[in-house]
């Protein structure tokens, strides 16, 4: 069986016309039509059935796409393995919303630079979604926190950053006591069920500290400008994004002890990708080398 013939079917159900998927392909439809009656007669079933001006594919269609999809990738997988030098390739990065706004446009700017050739296709997530996927193959490499257990010997890690709480407040509250803020003030709280939400309320509790509660949201970009709109204050961990430096925010140390927020890359020591991955993380590393981050 053509794996050509197989991209041209898919690209047939992604777009819902031959013509389409013949343009993208740079064949003629007749071609492309060709293409699909031979994989029918291999398979011995209808594949694609026309419904209006557009193709979809049968019950049969249905069957193949994702497994079509999953054997690509295990061709795709091969000729890394077997072509270790090869420029091309294509890399599944993971990312939680926190990288999108700090730390991943510039370490995929250097990684583009090192690897021309390589397709990256992004997905985000939170850390136990992400980390799931890479552990089923679903992603080469996710951009997330530690999750909160010992990792199985299966995976690999390359620590970031570790980011400490911090007070999230207006600037004109930069010399006011953080413990009195956090009780004093409306309180914007990092959402509990992500990592950094659930270290801010340990924080609280450990504090003896109970907020005057009026937001609970997941963006920590959106709530630095909501500090700054004088909506409340926050405790987040203290992120390295660019995009929070027009805010008129500031960050106030803690005055008790926490556990940083560890920050990095994940992925399985046995991918057959591992020599993409190995240059993606070092092009993390050489970008928080050249920012002068403490990790």
């Amino acid at each position: 069986m053509e794996t050509a013939y197989l991209q041209s079917f898919l690209l047939v159900v992604e777009s819902g016309s031959m013509s389409e998927a013949a343009r993208r392909l740079d064949l003629t439809p007749a071609a492309v039509a060709q293409q699909i009656r031979t994989l029918e007669r291999e398979l011995n079933a209808p594949l694609l059935a026309r419904a209006g001006r557009t193709v979809q594919p049968t019950e049969a269609g249905h069957l193949l796409v994702q497994r079509a999809r999953n054997l690509l990738r295990e061709v795709g997988d091969i000729k890394t393995l077997l072509n270790s030098d090869a420029a091309g390739g294509e890399l599944l990065i993971g990312t939680i919303n926190t990288a999108i706004h700090s730390l991943l446009p510039d370490i995929l700017a250097r990684f583009v630079k090192t690897h021309p050739g390589v397709k990256v296709f992004l997905q985000s997530g939170t850390t136990a979604t992400l980390h799931k996927a890479v552990q089923q193959g679903e992603l080469d490499a996710a951009v997330c926190l530690y999750p909160p257990y010992v990792l199985a010997k299966t995976f690999d890690w390359s620590l970031l950053r570790e980011e400490p709480l911090v007070l999230l407040a207006p600037s004109r509250l930069a010399k006011r006591d953080p413990h009195e803020l956090l009780r004093t003030s409306p309180f914007i709280r990092y959402d509990r069920a992500l990592g950094g939400g659930k270290q801010a309320d340990r924080y609280l509790r450990a504090a003896g500290i109970v907020p005057q509660e009026r937001f609970e949201l997941s963006s920590l970009l959106a709530i630095a400008m909501m500090v700054d709109r004088g909506l409340g204050v926050s405790l987040v961990p203290d992120i390295a994004s660019p995009l929070l430096d027009g805010q008129r925010i500031v960050k106030i140390p803690l005055p008790l002890p926490s556990e940083p927020r560890r920050f990095g890359v994940l992925w399985l020591r046995a991918s057959p990708r591992q020599r993409l991955i190995r240059g993606f993380v070092d092009s993390a590393a050489s970008v928080i080398e050249t920012r002068g981050t403490p990790t």
